[in-house]
């Protein structure tokens, strides 16, 4: 969950095909599943993927949240990381084989942009949710 400095958050939109649509996302991505680097921290990878997905690394990423995405199915478990101290370093859009949308949505609207997103036929992953609460706390905080 990435957040400039200016209080937007940072925001995917990609197709996905198992939807039939788009889905509007937090950036993410796997850990250690790059050839060689199957030993990478968590955070390198939060770090790696924001990059790649938006063009914008963080110099401070906190794990805020881990825990399973679906307990009775799967022993798959997610963690939430909040990226700030954010500077664009690249294009972002996703590597070769992907169509990423980078949005930056102030945090005081993004209920109606989802609202707006949503009305045009996009999914939103619920983890932008959670993502949205990280993001308030840190505000609040400020």
């Amino acid at each position: 969950m990435a957040v400039t400095d200016d209080g937007r958050l940072v925001l995917i939109e990609q197709p996905r095909p198992a939807l039939g649509g788009v889905a509007v996302e937090l950036p993410a991505g796997l850990v250690g599943d790059t050839p060689g680097d199957e030993s990478e921290e968590a955070a390198v990878a939060a770090n790696r993927e924001l990059v790649e997905e938006t063009g914008y690394e963080a110099s401070r990423i906190e794990q805020v949240a881990h825990g399973p995405s679906s307990p009775g199915l799967t022993s798959e478990c997610i963690s939430i990381f909040v990226a700030t101290g954010l500077r664009k370093v690249g294009p972002g859009g996703g590597d070769g084989n992907e169509q990423i949308t980078v949005f930056e949505v102030p945090l005081a609207e993004v209920e109606a942009w989802l609202g707006e997103r949503i009305a045009r036929g996009a999914h939103v992953d619920l983890k932008v949710y959670a993502g949205l609460y990280f993001a308030r706390q840190l505000a609040k905080h400020k």
